[in-house]
Parts: C-alpha cells; structure tokens; sequence
C-alpha cells in the first residue's frame, strides 16, 4: 500500500490532479458548516433529530446526501440533489426529442456544451424552487419552536410574508447549490474522478461518526440491560455490509465476452490475420451506480415537495408512503434502478457504432453476418444482461432495508450498512481507481492495485 502510495505521488501530474481533488472537497465540507445568515444552526439541528425520530425517514436520507448541511440549514444544505434533478431531465429530454439527438451526433461538443448549459439554467431554477419551500418550512417550524431564525428577521412582513427571510434562504442556498455543481465540474476536468460523485460520497463517509456513536449507544455496553441492537444483529448487519461490497465489485466489473474474429488480407505474397481484440467486452451493469442515484434523486424530489408543503391528512398518507422504508417507496426505488439501468445503458451503448466499425475493420463474430445481423445480436445480448444487472443492483439496493426490518434494527444504521450509501461509495471508488490506474499505466508505472494491475511494460 505505502509503494503504491509512493507511486502515485511520483507522477507529477497525477500528484496535483489528486491534490487539487482533495483541496476541492475540503472547501465542500468547509461549506457544510457555515449557516445561512439568521439561522441559528446548533438549534436547527436539535430540531431536526426531534423530527426525524431517530428513524430512517426522508429528511435523514436528504441529511446523508448532503453530508450533515440539511438538518443545520447550511449555505450547501440542497447538496447536489438539484443538479441530479435537472441531469435527470435532460436525459430524458434528449432520450424523448430527436432533435437533441441528431444535434449531439453531427456535432458531439457543440451538443454537450450546450447540454451543460441547460443543465445549469435547470439546476438554478430547482435549487430556487427548494430553496424557498426549504424557507416556507423553516419559518414554519420557528413558529412552533422560536430560535431557529435570528430574531428581527423573520419580523420583517410585507403582506404577511417575511420576503427578507426567504430571500436570505433561497438566494445563499441556490448560490450554495451553483458553487457545488462548479465545484464538481473542476474536479473532473482538472482533478481526478467524477465530481458530483465524490461529492456524494464524500457527504456519505461524513455520516461514519454520527453511525458509529449510534450503534454504541443502541449496544448499551455500560449497562446490564439489553439494548436496542443486539451483538448478534451486527453481526449479521457487518456481513451484509461485506456481501454488498463484493456483490457491488462483481456487477460493475463483470463482463460477457463476445469473440471475434478478422477477416485474413493478402499483402504482397503473405496472408495477414488481422489484428485487434479477440472480444467485445460487454459490462453486466454498463451504467455503474447512476442508477442508484437518480433513482434517489428522483424519489427524493416530489418526496421533499409534498413533506414540505402538506399538512392535511391526504398529504400526510403520501409523505408517509413516500418515506425511505415503506413497502410504497421500495417499490418504486427498485422500478425506477431498473428503469434508470436500461435508460443509461440505451444512452450510452451504441451497437450501431459498434457494428459500423467493426465492419470498417473486417472484424466479425463468429457465425454472425456483418452489419445489421451484428447490431441486432449486440442490441439482444445487451438487453439479456442488462436485465440480470438490474435485477441484481436492485437487490443490493434494498437489501439492508430487508434485513434491518426482521432484526428490527434502527433505520438509520441499515441505511449506512448497505444499499444506496455503500452503492455510491464502492462504486465511486471503483470509477476513481480504474482513473487512477489509466494515469499510472500512460505514464509507464504499475498500476495502484496489487492484484489483476495494468502493466505499462
């Protein structure tokens, strides 16, 4: 591991990608901290356990996602959530306007650039919008509990609404929001990785502490009486933590091999066998852990509306059945990781591109004609692992949630053990290290990993 470690630092320019990784996402937990100006946050927090309960419910999944910044009312308290909201849109809209797509394929950076920049204009315009419902409930809440909001502030009334204060709330909050998508955006195209994902989990790894003081306090070691979490269910809860790890390894990494072979040319008087692959490598989940995320970001959005804003008994059964636990929210987590699985990987894998070039370079499956045949069986093959991908990512997903409904054990600690967390986190590291491992392999070093590494000589 330390000549591992050695070998990264001694690439110079791999030394300051990683270096200005980490300086970046210092300053995003920098900002987890700083309030919004007039909020009292020591209280806000306080506030907030009483709300949630101790209980996994909607609120804690928004607090993991924005490592902490949620229940103190922080500057980055909306996290990247409206950022993934407005991708989630686009995708869709590109997937839906054939329009979009032809621009994008006749001129790829013309198209993308113009993609990120309605990503942007949506993400301002979402963040606005949750900012004001997050001071709608704010101000609320300070009604039935005063010293949230400093005193003077929410005094200031123009037709019985305190405009001073949403402002406040709703421009440092969709600022914080704007600074975060910028944020990840630096990181991946001057540091190492995906940005908006390292931000992610980098809010996720936030949330150890606050896990492991809950789990020695629900042991209840100083005392005799039996507590909430019994040793036997952290067992089985640190073995399901495990499971996942390797299950999440296996699906992002796993493959199905499709051989090829060449077509052999005569040049002067030798018969040449072409060169190339000897197969198509065809990921079992070709959409890594996006799904995971949308299919949160999703749920979370029209969750965190009706949470807000509802407080009749209709909207009451909705936000309950919409809560991170319910048979309701469960069902569509899994239909959504499905859906999302088969949409990113119909986005991103081109069997039409890969047939066209294989043609140009005389390449061909075996007992497969060359063309549309080819594209077809690609498209097929695809779509039958695809399936088991999705099934298997979805299951992962709910697993601990299972789990921690028969042992009867705190949401909250389930929640960290396995599914979404843990989902975002080994998959961002996996994306992180192959990165790190192309650097190393260009610049003719081993790779990081010690078994199954890149050789560059």
């Amino acid at each position: 591991m330390i000549e591992g470690l050695r070998r990264l630092f001694s690439v110079p320019e791999l030394k300051g990608k990683i270096i200005f990784t980490l300086l970046v996402l210092a300053v995003c937990r920098i900002g987890a901290y700083v309030p919004v100006p007039g909020i009292n946050g020591a209280v806000a927090i306080e506030l907030f356990k009483s709300v949630t309960g101790g209980g996994q419910n909607l609120f804690q999944l928004m607090d993991v996602f924005s490592g902490g910044a949620f229940s103190q009312m922080t500057v980055f308290a909306l996290g990247v959530g409206p950022y993934i909201s407005a991708t989630i849109i686009m995708q869709l809209m590109m997937a839906l306007v054939p329009s979009l797509q032809r621009e994008i394929k006749e001129n790829s950076e013309m198209g993308k650039r113009k993609m990120g920049k309605w990503i942007r204009i949506a993400t301002i315009i979402l963040a606005f919008f949750q900012a004001g419902l997050y001071a709608k409930y704010a101000y609320h809440l300070n009604l039935s509990n005063p010293g949230i909001i400093v005193h003077g502030i929410s005094d200031q009334l123009v037709f019985g609404i305190p405009l001073l204060f949403y402002a406040i709330v709703m421009f440092t909050m969709t600022a914080g929001t704007v600074l975060l998508m910028w944020l990840g955006e630096q990181i991946s195209e001057r540091g190492i990785g995906n940005g908006i994902s390292l931000i992610i989990t980098l809010g996720i790894l936030s949330s150890v502490p606050r896990t492991l003081g809950s789990i020695i306090r629900q042991l209840n070691i100083d005392s005799q009486e039996p507590g909430q979490l019994s040793f036997s269910s952290l067992i089985v809860l640190c073995g399901v933590f495990v499971l996942i790890i390797v299950g999440t390894i296996l699906i992002i990494q796993g493959q199905r091999r499709i051989p090829l072979q060449y077509a052999r040319r005569v040049v002067g008087r030798h018969e040449v066998q072409g060169s190339g692959s000897a197969y198509i490598p065809l990921k079992i989940n070709y959409a890594g852990v996006i799904p995971v995320i949308f299919a949160s970001a999703l749920l979370m959005f029209p969750a965190t509306i009706i949470q807000f804003i509802g407080n009749g008994s209709w909207f009451s059964g909705v936000v309950n059945s919409l809560s991170p636990g319910s048979m309701l929210y469960t069902i569509f987590y899994v239909l959504l990781i499905l859906f999302f699985t088969y949409f990113w990987t119909a986005t991103q894998f081109h069997p039409e591109q890969i047939a066209s070039d294989m043609k140009k370079n005389g390449a061909f499956i075996p007992g497969i004609r060359q063309g549309k045949p080819t594209q077809s069986y690609l498209d097929a093959t695809m779509s039958r692992i695809t399936f088991a991908g999705a099934i298997f990512l979805a299951l992962i997903a709910i697993l601990p949630t299972l789990i921690g409904k028969l042992l009867s054990v705190d949401q909250s600690i389930t929640y960290f053990f396995g599914g979404t967390s843990l989902l975002i986190l080994v998959g961002v590291v996996l994306d992180t290290t192959k990165q790190i491992e192309s650097h190393l392999l260009m610049k003719r070093y081993d790779g990081f990993m010690k078994k199954g590494r890149a050789r560059g000589r």
